[in-house]
């Protein structure tokens, strides 16, 4: 007798083809699917009677540039997403990889499903994943003057500019980031005979 995961990984299998690779890990389904493919993917997931996922729950952006110790080989972006068949009660996590990694540009699924429309400008505004086709692709968490992707790993972790209220201006200003650096290693890890006398 098969498992309700193992039932769920075939039927992908038997659906998506061979453009989809399909694996099983710690009691979870994941589909990684080609940019090319995945907008047709995304369609197949949701309206074909065998899988029905009709809710996305969630959809983020991931920036694989240090996964492995800086061992990873792969394209740097993707944008992960998670589905629900109510129907079916299964559940699944779909992997799909921006091609370019200066210029990341994925579908966009929010035709498919409206809900994933603040999740596609979140991940364009902290990863700077463009998704074409998304009607109102724009800033949502940071600033509309603000400059980067601040989850991106190579972003300063003081970021570039900083923002204060200037009493003599009366107003908001923007400046350059004034923060000095700072020792933030304890002395007991970062010398090696302290407290020796």
């Amino acid at each position: 007798m098969t498992s309700k995961i193992e039932k769920l990984a075939a039927t992908l299998a038997s659906v998506l083809g061979e453009g989809a690779a399909v694996s099983t890990a710690l009691g979870e389904v994941t589909v990684v699917v080609k940019a090319a493919d995945y907008l047709a993917a995304m369609l197949t997931l949701r309206d074909h009677p065998e899988l029905k996922f009709d809710q996305l729950l969630d959809l983020c952006g991931v920036d694989y540039s240090t996964y492995g110790e800086g061992s990873w080989t792969g394209p740097r972006f993707a944008a992960v997403s998670h589905l629900l068949s109510i129907d079916h009660n299964w559940r699944l996590r779909v992997r799909v990889f921006a091609p370019d990694d200066d210029m990341p540009v994925l579908a966009s699924v929010t035709g498919i499903w409206r809900a994933v429309n603040w999740y596609e400008r979140e991940a364009f505004d902290l990863f700077g994943i463009l998704f074409e086709g998304h009607n109102d692709l724009r800033r949502i968490l940071t600033d509309y003057g603000f400059i980067g992707h601040p989850f991106r790993k190579d972003f300063p972790i003081t970021g570039y500019v900083e923002m204060r209220y200037d009493p003599e201006q009366k107003r908001v200003i923007y400046q350059p980031v004034t923060i000095e650096p700072r020792e933030i290693i304890p002395r007991v890890i970062r010398e090696d005979n302290y407290g020796m006398k």
